[in-house]
Formats: C-alpha cells, structure tokens, sequence
C-alpha cells in the first residue's frame, strides 16, 4: 500500500494515522505543486514543465524558501509510482484527498498518468462527510489537516477504486483545464474546477491592509487566516507586489530583498483622512 497526499502537512499527519492503525501502513508520498495556480499548458513536455517551473521561481522572488520551487519534480513521483505498480501486481495506490481546490487538481493531473492501474488506484475523497473535531463537535473538513488522525481510522472504510467511468472522464477535465489556462482555480462544488482571473485574491488582501503602515508579513498571516477559499502564501504575497505596483498598496521598505523588509498600507489613506477631517470641521462650522 502506497499513500499520496498534496500538503506536507499530512505526511506526519498519516505517520501518526498508521501508528492507530498498522493496517494501513505503506509509503507515504507528496505531490509538491499546487496546479490550483499558475500556467498549466503542455505539462506532458519538458518545455511546458519548465515554463510552469520559471513561473513559480518568478513569483517566489525574495520569499523565504529560496529555490525550493525548483528542488523537486513531482514527474519523479509519478515515476516511481508506476514502477512500483507495475513491479507488484498486489500493490495498491490510495490518494487522500481533501475538499479543496488544491487536492482536487492534484487528483486531476494524476488521473492521465495512472490509467493503465485501473482497479488498484484507491481514492478518498472527503467531500462533505461529516468528522468529529478535538471539541466532540460534527463538523465538515475541506482539509486532511483539519480531521484528527483517529478519524482517519473510520476514512479509511470510504476508501474505492477509481472507477473506468473516472478514468475516462476525469483525464479530460484535466485537459480543459489545460487549454483553459487560468492563473487561479478554485472548487465550486464536488470535483468541479473553475478558472478566474489572477486577480481573484485581491480584494481578500485589500480587506486586511488599513491606512495605517504594518508589515507585510502581517498582511499575509491575517489574509490566510481568515479567507474562506484558501491559497498559498506565495501566491498571496506575489499579488501583494502587483497592487503595489498597480498603485492599490503603499510601500516603505525593500520588496527586492525578504518578506520582512518591507511594510504597507491603503494607498491614498492619508488623504481620504484629511478629507473627512476638512469635511468634518466645514459642518462644524457651520
């Protein structure tokens, strides 16, 4: 048994999981990228592999995890998956699968390179089904990370094979996405992708910066922390620099150099101040 997830989060998470329960002990492997962002086109060539590399190294300039854009290869992976299947007839590959944009396109990209293992591919996919979280209460999880690792042990029940009906539909969805090329994607419900535009996030950002300077770094924590349709910091902070650039955000600081270099706030704050303050003091006045 061989298990894939798409969060480094949830390696340790099934590490804890197979300690419960020896059953389901097996290989834990991690698929790196997150295919909800960024350029899809031609990831079967070298050439669009690259381009799709070049992207992410493009907007992870100054982040603090250097090049770990370009220090993995989730083809390798993929690779190793299917010399290992065909090396053992036996051998089964469950994908653990969360109720989120992130996971569901990772599942996508998977589907057109496993087809040939129909019947020994296994998905969970925990979409709106009930867990117990740590206070004893029901709730529905749109992350693996969000369920206990005791829960995991009754998952497992849930756990079928990719049907063939899946395996030839869901490699054209992928496709679609392909040839759609949008830079953000997000799940509108069940398997369902949808493409937007690179500016999707913006006005989550925009809701956490006042006219008050405060660190980017800050800006980014809080985003996260209370956006409902989730995405990775790196993705966040590169839109960050583009309302900078679009004249939306304020700056003091070094967006050149890290994260932490740099602080913002609302543009034209200032100045919508002052015009409250005036307009303020003519209705005293009067």
């Amino acid at each position: 048994m061989t298990h894939i997830v798409f969060n480094e989060s949830e390696v340790a998470l099934m590490q804890e999981v197979m300690t419960l329960d020896e059953t389901m002990s097996g290989e834990i492997l991690l698929i790196r990228d997150d295919f909800a962002v960024g350029p899809l086109q031609q990831l079967d060539t070298e050439e669009g592999w690259q381009a799709r590399l070049a992207w992410w190294n493009q907007i992870s300039q100054g982040s603090p995890y250097g090049e770990l854009t370009g220090s993995f290869d989730d083809r390798q992976t993929v690779a190793a998956i299917k010399e290992k299947l065909a090396a053992n007839p036996e051998e089964e590959l469950w994908i653990w699968m969360g109720q989120n944009q992130h996971d569901v396109t990772g599942y996508y990209w998977l589907m057109p390179q496993l087809k040939e293992f129909q019947g020994r591919i296994m998905i969970l996919y925990m979409n709106n089904l009930p867990f117990i979280n740590e206070k004893g209460h029901i709730f529905y999880p749109s992350w693996l990370s969000e369920i206990q690792p005791r829960e995991f042990t009754k998952a497992k029940k849930l756990a079928r094979p990719v049907t063939l009906s899946e395996f030839e539909i869901d490699p054209d969805e992928w496709r679609k996405l392909s040839e759609e090329n949008a830079v953000v994607r997000i799940l509108e419900g069940g398997k369902k992708i949808a493409g937007k535009e690179e500016s999707f996030y913006d006005a989550e950002i925009l809701k956490n910066i006042t006219g008050e300077w405060q660190k980017a770094t800050r800006v980014l924590s809080n985003t996260l922390n209370r956006m409902k349709i989730k995405t990775g910091d790196i993705f966040l902070m590169w839109r960050i620099k583009q309302l900078i650039t679009d004249g939306k955000i304020e700056i003091t600081g070094d967006t050149g150099k890290g994260w932490k270099d740099f602080d913002v706030k609302l543009a034209g704050a200032k100045q919508q101040t002052n015009e409250v303050n005036t307009a303020a003091a003519q209705q005293t006045g009067e």
